[in-house]
């Protein structure tokens, strides 16, 4: 057994030797997988994505969704492909890489531009904050973690058994949740600033979590959610507006001023294709 608690031994130290870097507020991450690795993985989840879920080929849908994200992408570096998915889903996302899906049913709370480029900022805010990456690296911390307490205990003894079940709770809740709740309080911040950067008015980021909390019939409690409560969204994203607003201007200054229409959702035509409806965004290197 000592030969296999010194091998999780050196896995556990020599991770805690992997890459540290600063997040773009400022915190301080562990970065241990590849990040090449992790867009090759996103390419392929993306691409078999398009082929499982239809696309929506409503066109008027189809220009507003790209005349809302293509200010956002200017804000950035890379190039980004954005696919409209035609799904009820009330949900967006976007992927190492540069890969942005929205689904038609974010639109019915997203309902203006300033909206739907708080969610879309939000998303684009993961990618450049490498959540995912963080979140795999601690994922595979904690797994190492247990795999040395389970060495350590001798998981034969069903106290510790059960001594390993609570650890194993209390990575889940202690460790992996709240790091996760911190992700998206950052992706909020960081997507109003990219928002208000682009020109879109940021007071409309915490009025969409209010809309989004008034909608939900029940919600379960902060501290076992992977993401922060409604309430406590609003008020970060409230506390932020000063800043926000001060980009905003700024930008309108430069010349900003995103003028997307959204089409009427009762009339627009909802039919859907696998094929089509993809688009490239491609900004230079800044």
């Amino acid at each position: 057994m000592k030969s296999h608690m010194n091998i999780a031994l050196l896995l556990l130290s020599s991770s805690l030797l992997a890459s540290c870097a600063t997040s773009p507020l400022g915190r301080t991450q562990l970065l241990m997988q590849s990040e090449s690795g992790l867009i090759t993985s996103a390419a392929q989840a993306y691409s078999q994505m398009k082929n499982e879920t239809p696309i929506s080929k409503n066109k008027a849908l189809t220009d507003y969704v790209q005349c809302v994200v293509r200010p956002l992408t200017n804000e950035v570096v890379g190039e980004w492909e954005v696919t409209l998915f035609e799904s009820d889903q009330v949900n967006a996302f976007a992927l190492p890489g540069g890969k942005i899906g929205v689904y038609t049913g974010i639109l019915k709370m997203a309902n203006n531009q300033d909206r739907l480029a708080a969610v879309v900022g939000h998303e684009i805010a993961h990618v450049l904050a490498h959540h995912s990456n963080e979140r795999a690296s601690a994922a595979t911390l904690a797994n190492i973690g247990l795999v040395v307490a389970g060495i350590a205990a001798n998981s034969r003894n069903q106290d510790s058994q059960l001594a390993i079940a609570v650890l194993g709770l209390g990575v889940q809740y202690g460790i992996i949740m709240p790091y996760s709740r911190t992700h998206e309080t950052e992706a909020d911040l960081l997507g109003l600033d990219i928002m208000a950067k682009a020109g879109f008015n940021p007071s409309e980021a915490p009025k969409l979590w209010q809309a989004m909390k008034q909608d939900k019939k029940q919600s379960i409690p902060e501290w076992m959610s992977t993401h922060p409560s409604d309430d406590t969204r609003i008020q970060a994203l409230t506390e932020r507006q000063d800043e926000a607003f001060a980009l905003m201007e700024a930008a309108h200054a430069a010349g900003k001023h995103p003028k997307c229409v959204m089409p009427n959702l009762s009339v627009t035509e909802t039919s859907s294709t696998r094929a089509t409806s993809t688009t490239s965004i491609k900004k230079a290197t800044q």
